[in-house]
């Protein structure tokens, strides 16, 4: 039986490097852990690290972010390598197919069309898509397991790019104001089921709201989300200093310290 070669350190590393390391973690003296993984299995740390990256960027550290993007580079070398053992994809052929298609989407960069603005390059996109076959539909392909705000924000952008949209934010607020009405109704009659359609109904215009106003709502309540969670953590800690329980108090009195807290930022 022949030995695996020995691995050499480098001083410099480039994608060549990584695929190296992910060749020893799944050879014959590898790591147990590494040899066990499957695409199916790196699915949910392709999520996490690249929440890790996204978050790395609100932060606005670059030290920071180039680490996480480094660990998300890394399983997508992994998961194309798991590829490469069966021998159905390599990564020379993903960068090809991917250099082709970059090539032949914009066309007004590489070619002989004119796009003068971002919406044009878009309608081009579209177009191009279309002609490749790979949509059947305005609203394309968006992934279901995104996030429900985010693939909201998605799906109304799409249904936009034909008319399908109101004009300006101001018109939107109407049909706000309709869901809640909607709701309470729904909750005025016990109606369960219709209540959570009606609330999904009021996200979703309040996500093509803020879509309006350019601001995406995933990041709108990664915000309000933090902002609670600093707020609250500050409560705990406002209580204990107090030798004190949240049973020791009432609601208005925990309302009272909250809005200390709101004012203090």
């Amino acid at each position: 039986m022949s030995k695996e070669p020995t691995f050499t350190f480098r001083t410099k590393a480039d994608l060549s490097s990584l695929n190296e390391i992910i060749s020893h973690l799944r050879g014959e003296r590898g790591c147990p852990w590494d040899k066990k993984q499957t695409p199916l299995t790196l699915k949910k740390y392709l999520l996490e690290e690249t929440y890790e990256v996204l978050e790395a960027i609100d932060k606005e550290k670059p030290e920071e972010l180039r680490e996480e993007l480094g660990d998300l580079l890394f399983i997508l070398l992994f998961i194309i390598y798991l590829y490469e053992e069966k021998k159905l994809f390599n990564l020379e052929d993903l960068v090809y197919l991917t250099f082709k298609k970059m090539i032949r989407r914009h066309p007004h960069v590489f070619g002989e069309v004119t796009a003068q603005s971002a919406e044009e390059v878009i309608q081009n996109w579209q177009k191009i898509k279309e002609g490749e076959g790979k949509e059947n539909s305005v609203l394309g392909n968006i992934p279901k397991s995104l996030p429900a705000l985010q693939r909201a924000y998605r799906l109304g952008e799409r249904a936009s790019r034909v008319g399908f949209d109101w004009k300006t934010p101001q018109e939107v607020i109407p049909k706000i104001y309709e869901e809640i009405r909607e709701i309470e109704e729904s909750f005025k009659n016990k109606e369960k089921e219709k209540i959570k359609e009606e609330i999904g109904d009021l996200l979703f215009t309040l996500a093509n709201f803020s879509r309006k106003l350019e601001i995406n709502p995933e990041e709108a309540l990664h915000i309000a989300l933090t902002k609670f969670e600093k707020r609250f953590k500050e409560l705990e800690r406002e209580i204990k200093s107090q030798g004190k329980s949240f049973e020791d108090f009432a609601l208005e009195d925990l309302d009272k310290i909250w809005e200390k807290i709101k004012v203090r930022g």
